[in-house]
């Protein structure tokens, strides 16, 4: 998929169907992006049962802990065919903000990742402390 193409976008349900069995084609999705690896199998170096096992859904575990090379990762590039549409991806935030009762617009904050602070507050709090 070259960069200027149009980007297409595929439903959980579109790369299920892609799993090997349903239908010849071998899909699956790595970091919200769906790749096309029917062409891949025979080449792949632990086997083409290795990726089948993830065929038709995300692979973003399996692949990451392997631990793939960086290498492994731009050659996976080139087997790109879309993305994931937005209302179904991993990383979607789910209800990013809530209204207090009668109050403002309250913005919630993950735990797992504290609010970024750019250099310009932390300076300033620096000087008015």
């Amino acid at each position: 998929m070259t960069q200027d193409a149009e980007i297409k976008y595929f439903t959980l349900e579109e790369v299920k169907v892609h799993d090997g069995k349903q239908d010849p084609k071998v899909w699956f999705i790595y970091k919200d992006s769906v790749y096309d690896v029917t062409d891949y199998l025979d080449d792949h170096p632990g086997g083409g049962d290795l990726i089948t096992e993830y065929a038709g859904r995300d692979a973003t575990k399996g692949f990451d802990d392997f631990g793939h090379s960086s290498d492994a990762k731009k050659q996976l590039k080139c087997y790109k065919i879309g993305e994931i549409v937005e209302e179904q991806r991993k990383g979607k935030k789910k209800n990013p903000t809530k209204v207090a009762a009668g109050g403002p617009t309250v913005k919630t904050v993950s735990p797992e990742k504290p609010p970024a602070r750019s250099c310009v507050n932390i300076v300033t709090c620096g000087l008015c402390g």
